[in-house]
């Protein structure tokens, strides 16, 4: 029975992981790596093999990723010269996408970002444009390591 819960309660982060690598606000790596540590006690305890090193090693990958979806996004944004603003407006904008569509978050994200550069930084629109471009880009990518982590721990869950 504990084999059961344990194989399902894996699966079951490991698929929030997933979710939360897009959904901010869920953190997406850590609640897959939480369980690949599960599958790997569900493992030990059917008798199926799944090493610690295994373990160990998407922890540390799951901490890496963590840490660089914080500074990607932000020197996305810097390199473009967007400010602190364009990032808020981007969250802002993504969250409010989530209700429209799935889909909604993508372009929600990169209006938010534009409005808040053009209106909150005073930038021209061109400047603004390019700004939000480069904070959308900075979340694409950490949003991207994210799931490439997620899936493939996922994966590892399942089979």
């Amino acid at each position: 029975m504990w084999l059961t819960v344990l194989i399902v309660l894996a699966v079951i982060l490991g698929v929030a992981g997933i979710i939360g690598s897009i959904v901010p606000g869920l953190p997406g790596p850590p609640l897959s790596w939480v369980g690949v540590l599960l599958a790997f006690l569900s493992h030990k305890l059917g008798g199926a093999d799944m090493s610690l090193t295994f373990v160990l090693i998407w922890l540390g990958v799951t901490i890496i990723v963590t840490i660089l979806d914080y500074i990607v996004p932000a020197k996305f944004t810097k390199l473009a010269g967007g400010t602190k603003a364009g990032s808020q407006g981007a969250l802002i904008g993504m969250i409010i996408g989530m209700f429209l569509t799935p889909i909604g978050m993508i372009p929600c994200s990169l209006l938010g970002a534009f409005l808040a550069e053009l209106f909150q930084s005073e930038k021209s629109v061109g400047g603004a444009l390019k700004s939000a471009l480069g904070t959308f880009a900075g979340f694409l990518v950490g949003t991207g390591m994210k799931l490439i982590v997620t899936v493939t721990m996922t994966y590892y869950i399942l089979f």
